[in-house]
């Protein structure tokens, strides 16, 4: 089958062998969407080797549960060993043994066929298109912040960051009925923003007063320099939620942590019931955050295309698209 992989510090389009998994479902991917983190990774980001991607939809066509079998899921990306005490628990993101799509010991979504276990899959309401759905893990990341973190009405939150996940999680935020801010430094991301209903600001009008810091900020910038400035946004004892990975280190003035007592809370992952209950609402009009379509033959053409400023998703197709 054909595979998008990055092996060797190399991007090429390869041909490998389809995923024969007995205990797996093997998954024919539909549509897959280019990730900031799968742009990291070709920069040295986890260290990974093999086939990219972790955003996806597709139809099963084998599994060991046989109720998955023809049906449109979407796959939760991290797959645990199944024995720990986490595991156990329910949570096999956080398991020390886990194998992550695309990202850590595990072949991803640019390709024809996946394979992942039967209880990562879920199954995509008939309502929601494949261009919907393969958002579901951006938006189950975005998600993830209500999980972690109280925000309501009463917080003011700012989001530092236009791209693809910072776009998601300032509609997702913007429910709750918070004072909320996206902050950003490209005019027709932010237009998309405020088209959604959220306020918007220009990093270069950006001030920043005792006054006017935040409760919660959220830095999903993909930028090293995103930390800085969410510590120079939160107010004392405020928190900062990390959205962002990236390859490389971050210089950080913990005296200001200490001094203000900020509490910092990283964020990566969310459950994906939540994310494709909003996607069956149609609360979201996620078309506009769509810069381009490519068949996975063209997928080197589409991550430079994806990795070009203002670029937001970039999806590749990998098959016929059903619905």
């Amino acid at each position: 089958m054909k595979a998008l992989r990055f092996e060797q510090g190399e991007l090429k389009l390869g041909e490998i062998e389809r995923p024969e998994r007995p205990d797996e479902a093997l998954v024919r991917v539909v549509l897959a969407g280019i990730c900031n983190t799968d742009l990291e990774i070709m920069r040295g980001y986890a260290d990974y080797s093999g086939t990219l991607g972790h955003e996806f939809v597709g139809i099963v066509e084998r599994s060991p549960d046989p109720a998955q079998v023809g049906r449109r899921v979407v796959g939760e990306i991290n797959a645990g060993c199944g024995d720990c005490d986490l595991c156990r628990r329910g949570d096999p993101r956080h398991c020390l043994k886990r194998t992550v799509l695309g990202i850590h010991n595990r072949d991803g979504a640019f390709a024809e066929y996946v394979s992942l276990p039967p209880e990562n899959l879920l199954i995509v309401p008939d309502q929601v298109s494949d261009r919907q759905a393969v958002f579901t893990e951006p938006l189950a990341a975005a998600c993830e912040i209500l999980d972690q973190v109280e925000i309501g009405p009463a917080h003011r939150v700012a989001v530092i960051g236009d791209g693809k996940l910072g776009q998601l999680i300032a509609r997702v935020l913007f429910r709750t009925g918070c004072d909320l801010v996206l902050i950003g430094k490209h005019a027709d991301k932010l237009e998309l923003a405020a088209i959604a209903g959220v306020n918007t600001l220009d990093l270069k009008n950006l001030t920043i007063s005792q006054s006017s810091r935040f409760d919660y900020v959220v830095e999903a910038s993909g930028a090293a320099a995103g930390l800085d400035l969410a510590l120079k946004l939160v107010r004392p004892r405020g928190t900062i939620i990390l959205k962002s990975t990236f390859h490389g280190a971050v210089q950080l003035d913990t005296s200001r942590i200490v001094v203000d007592e900020i509490s910092i809370v990283g964020s990566r992952c969310g459950r994906f019931e939540g994310a494709l209950a909003l996607l069956a609402e149609d609360l979201f009009d996620l078309e506009p955050l769509i810069s381009g379509t490519y068949d996975l033959t063209q997928g080197i053409e589409a991550m430079n295309d994806a990795s070009q400023p203002g670029k937001l998703k970039v999806l590749l197709c990998t098959q016929p698209a059903i619905f």
